[in-house]
């Protein structure tokens, strides 16, 4: 009767009362089986009115890693930009227009089993419906002094 032992002094540390003495305590245990697919869903900002920045395009990466994926801004129908987790930034180039992107103001990635994102495997859902398929990634670095 430990268990019954230990509910009623939980009880009257809360302050409620302690249950009758012939209160039998069960305990209910179910088996619960998860079958989903996990979506990461990536919130862009779309093309936006300020002084945008000049970017230098330079040799990207084969792949990412999901996990340093930090957000995602919308650029051309052709590419995303890709905000990394420390500030890096890395477009994201696909193999045809990608309009479908602006749309719903977001797009998901499905995980892989090596947990990265790679160019010429790998696409980017939009939460429309539409597929755009990565051609490459370009690492990008802000021209010093310059605004377009």
């Amino acid at each position: 009767m430990i268990g019954a032992e230990l509910l009623s002094a939980l009880l009257l540390s809360s302050g409620a009362a302690p249950p009758p003495e012939s209160a039998a305590v069960t305990a209910r245990f179910a088996q619960l089986t998860i079958r989903e697919s996990v979506i990461i869903r990536v919130p862009t900002r779309g093309r936006q009115a300020i002084a945008p920045i000049e970017w230098k395009e330079g040799k990207g990466p084969k792949c990412l890693p999901m996990s340093e994926v930090a957000g995602a801004t919308a650029v051309e129908e052709d590419s995303v930009d890709i905000i990394l987790r420390g500030g890096g930034r890395v477009r994201a180039e696909f193999e045809d227009e990608c309009p479908a992107l602006d749309y719903y103001n977001g797009f998901y990635i499905r995980p892989t089993e090596d947990r990265r994102i790679c160019a010429g495997r790998d696409s980017i859902h939009a939460r429309s419906g539409g597929e755009c398929q990565i051609r490459r990634f370009r690492t990008l670095t802000p021209v010093e002094g310059k605004k377009k």
